[in-house]
């Protein structure tokens, strides 16, 4: 036990009385009236760049929701914080249920740490809704009852643009060459994509394992030449896309690089003429639908640019889950896993709407694969890529681009 001298205690004492009589009940009543929400993405990093967008699509979603009447007639507190780390993560989203209060979390875009979190979350009996994390293996052997995904997953991205190429005759006998980030991401879409290629007759040559804070790319892309491939897949995350894509352009290496992993603010950030081939998202700022351009022309007012797929994503996640809220009427994980089991479905500005599986609390959803505009095509800096039809075509259900129960399978615990 700490003791303190009697002297501090009296002042201690005598600066909570007069906390009290300038109205710190108040203020504790006035925080008793709002709702806290957990947000963890990375702001600093390799992923900085796209979680700042996240940040900001979770930020506009609280802020309409509470315009709106809030949620239970409350207010919604979000707490946004950087994870920096799967460490640091954890601690944060620890801190987050147990010093300040917040009901459930989301967020996150680094696999590596969706995972602790995750962790954390069924710790604590509190719901957890990873929003860029695509690693199969969070929804499949680290699965876990109080974790939900809202990213599509690596099988799915494969799928998408390997549909894609097989349709332009870029897969049937060709020889890929990988370059694969070295963390549970990458080796998860690496995973993926041998299964994709061995069903589709493709040959992987080779495949080189590049650590996140590689900055120079030029010894793994003299083995590119070296090898002679026919297709050069990126299987890289954050700007180690960007840095990748431009020095690619650089070494004028005349083997098409598609990629099997890209968010739309690594793309912009690429630049014009740099980004060519076929490439996956979730989701682009061009999607006509009523509520997607609600949504884009809100953020773009707000922040005088398009929103990319992580904004867009933590947008309608805070969205889904204040509907979820008030229509049970309760913040209680378990009546939100409940409910959510019950596979509801929900408009994220899409032509179909979205479903989380009851088995494996993967939100069930449409994919696209997209290609990039000729420099001198291109409106803005944003108007560079052009979406493909979406997958899985329109009469085929949702489920059939996404991994099975026998493909990846979960076993939540009780």
């Amino acid at each position: 036990m700490i003791r303190y001298p009697r002297r501090t205690l009296l002042r201690a004492g005598a600066a909570f009385a007069g906390a009290a009589a300038l109205g710190f009940p108040a203020i504790v009543s006035a925080q008793a009236e709002k709702i806290r929400i957990g947000h963890l993405t990375p702001l600093t990093g390799f992923l900085g760049v796209i979680g700042s967008y996240a940040q900001l699509g979770a930020k506009l979603a609280a802020d309409e929701v509470n315009a709106s009447g809030g949620i239970l007639g409350k207010q919604i507190d979000l707490l946004s914080e950087d994870s920096i780390n799967p460490a640091t993560a954890a601690t944060k989203a620890q801190r987050m249920l147990e010093q300040d209060g917040a009901v459930l979390l989301l967020g996150e875009i680094s696999s590596a740490s969706a995972l602790t979190i995750m962790q954390v979350a069924e710790r604590n009996k509190k719901v957890f809704f990873s929003t860029g994390a695509r690693s199969d293996a969070l929804r499949g052997k680290s699965c876990n009852k109080y974790s939900f995904h809202c990213d599509i997953p690596n099988t799915v991205m494969v799928n998408a643009v390997g549909t894609a190429l097989s349709q332009q005759g870029m897969v049937k006998g060709k020889k890929f060459f990988t370059l694969t980030a070295d963390y549970i991401f990458g080796h998860d879409l690496l995973k993926a994509a041998k299964i994709f290629f061995g069903a589709h007759d493709a040959n992987l040559i080779g495949d080189e394992l590049i650590a996140t804070d590689v900055t120079d790319f030029s010894p793994y892309l003299l083995k590119v030449r070296q090898a002679k491939p026919d297709v050069v897949c990126c299987n890289l995350a954050g700007n180690q896309v960007t840095n990748l894509v431009k020095q690619y352009a650089e070494f004028g290496l005349p083997y098409p690089l598609v990629g099997f992993n890209l968010n739309t603010g690594d793309a912009w950030a690429a630049g014009a003429g740099n980004l060519s081939g076929t490439w996956p998202t979730v989701w682009y700022h061009t999607l006509q639908s009523p509520t997607s351009q609600a949504f884009v022309a809100a953020f773009t007012k707000t922040h005088g640019k398009p929103p990319e797929n992580h904004a867009w994503i933590d947008y309608i996640t805070l969205k889904l889950l204040a509907e979820a809220i008030n229509t049970t009427k309760s913040t209680d994980s378990g009546e939100l896993i409940a409910y959510f089991e019950k596979q509801a479905q929900f408009d994220i500005g899409k032509a179909r709407k979205a479903y989380f599986r009851t088995w494996d609390h993967q939100l069930v959803q449409e994919a696209y694969p997209f290609t990039v505009k000729p420099k001198d095509q291109m409106k803005d800096q944003w108007d560079m890529l052009v979406l493909g039809d979406a997958v899985p075509a329109a009469n085929d259900p949702l489920e059939t681009i996404y991994p099975t129960r026998e493909q990846n399978p979960c076993e939540m615990k009780a």
